[in-house]
C-alpha cells in the first residue's frame, strides 16, 4: 500500500547542534539535507524520508528546525495559529548531543534538559502525550572522543524523556555512521534494536496515513472504539500487546463482514444473523491471517516499550487494519 499524503516528521536540535542534526538525518534517510538561504541554515527546510516496509511505502517529509530558545519555540508551536502544523505531525525527533560529566558542563547540561522539557511540553500539551497517535523520539548522541555514558547516566535521560512523552534512544557517535545500514544491528541484553536501527524501527511501525486529516479518518487513527458482540475467539491478551478488548471486537467485526459496513443496515428486518463465523471463505481466512501477521509485526516492534506506548501503537495498528478493510 502506498501512502500518497503521509503525515510529517518534525526534527529539531539546538541551534549550535545543526551539524549533529544534519548527520543524523543523512544517516537515517541516506541523503544529506540541503540548507536554504544566504545563511545556509537547516531551519525551515524539508527533507524526504523514504520508508518501505512489507505493509506500506511512503516518502515522509521531514521538517527541520533549529532552536535557540526552547521556551519561546514551544510557546510559538502551542499558539492557536500553529494548530494546523500540529495536526499534520506524525513524528517528533529531537537530536541531542549529550554533554559530558555534569561537573564540567553544567550550562550545556541545563540547555540540553531544557530542550527535551520544552519539546516534551509540545508533545504533551499540543499533541496529546502518550495518547498521541504519533511517535516521539529523542536521539542522544555522544560526541567524537567522548566516553560513552554509563547505565546511570542513560537512565537519567531515559526517565526525563519518558516524563516528556518521548522515547530516548542512545547513539554512540562511533556507531552512528554504520548503524542504519548494518544488516545485523546492535541489540541490548533483551534482544531489542539499539541506535539508529531502533529509530528506524519505531518510525516504520508508526501510522503515517492521513496527512493530518482530523475528520473521520483522524478519529480512526486515534483508535476509536467500535461496539460489537462479546465474542472472544480472537483474544487480544494472547498477543501480549496491550489491546483494549473493545478495539479488538471492532477489528474482528470488520474482518468478518469484509469491510462492507453494518449488515443490519442492509437487513432492516434483522434476519441477518451472526453466522459470519461459519461462512468464512478462503479469501476472508487469508485476510484474517494477513491482518494477524501485521499485528504480530507491530507487537514485535513495540517490545520493551512502556505500557502506555505499547497500547498507543496497538490502537494505531487496529485502526490501520480496519481502514484497509
Amino acid at each position: 500500500m502506498e501512502i500518497s499524503n503521509p503525515r510529517r516528521i518534525l526534527a529539531v536540535s539546538l541551534a549550535d547542534s545543526a551539524q549533529h542534526l544534519s548527520d543524523i538525518i543523512k544517516d537515517l534517510t541516506g541523503t544529506p539535507p540541503t540548507p536554504l538561504g544566504p545563511s545556509a541554515s537547516l531551519a525551515g527546510t524539508t527533507h524526504p524520508f523514504p520508508l518501505t516496509t512489507q505493509y506500506y511505502t511512503a516518502t515522509v517529509p521531514v521538517w527541520l528546525d533549529l532552536i535557540s530558545s526552547p521556551a519561546e519555540w514551544a510557546a510559538s508551536f502551542l499558539a492557536p495559529e500553529a494548530k494546523e502544523v500540529l495536526d499534520v505531525l506524525g513524528g517528533v525527533v529531537v537530536v541531542l548531543p549529550l554533554p559530558p560529566a555534569p561537573s564540567s558542563s553544567f550550562s550545556r547540561r541545563e540547555k540540553a534538559r531544557a530542550l527535551v522539557e520544552h519539546v516534551g511540553r509540545l508533545v504533551k500539551e499540543g499533541l496529546g502525550g502518550w495518547d498521541w497517535d504519533g511517535v516521539g523520539l529523542v536521539i542522544g548522541v555522544t560526541e567524537g572522543g567522548q566516553m560513552d555514558l554509563d547505565g546511570e547516566g542513560l537512565d537519567e535521560w531515559e526517565d526525563l524523556c519518558a516524563e516528556c512523552g518521548m522515547e530516548f534512544v542512545y547513539l554512540s557517535r562511533s556507531n552512528s555512521r554504520t548503524a542504519a545500514a548494518n544488516e545485523d544491528p546492535e541489540r541490548n541484553e533483551f534482544g531489542e534494536k539499539m541506535g539508529l536501527a531502533r529509530v528506524r524501527e519505531a518510525l516504520e511501525a508508526n501510522d503515517w496515513s492521513g496527512g493530518g486529516d482530523l475528520t473521520e479518518e483522524g478519529s480512526k487513527r486515534k483508535g476509536r472504539k467500535v461496539s460489537g458482540d462479546g465474542d472472544d475467539e480472537f483474544d487480544p491478551e494472547s498477543l501480549d500487546f496491550g489491546f483494549d478488548r473493545e478495539d479488538f471486537v471492532g477489528l474482528r467485526k470488520a474482518i468478518l463482514t469484509g469491510g462492507m459496513g453494518d449488515t443490519d443496515a442492509d437487513d432492516p428486518k434483522g434476519d441477518q444473523k451472526d453466522d459470519d463465523d461459519e461462512n468464512l471463505d478462503d479469501e476472508k481466512i487469508q485476510k484474517v491471517e494477513r491482518m494477524m501477521l501485521k499485528l504480530q509485526a507491530v507487537r514485535d516492534a513495540s517490545a520493551g516499550l512502556p505500557e502506555e506506548q505499547r497500547k498507543r501503537m496497538a490502537r494505531q495498528a487496529v485502526g490501520e487494519v480496519m481502514r484497509e478493510l
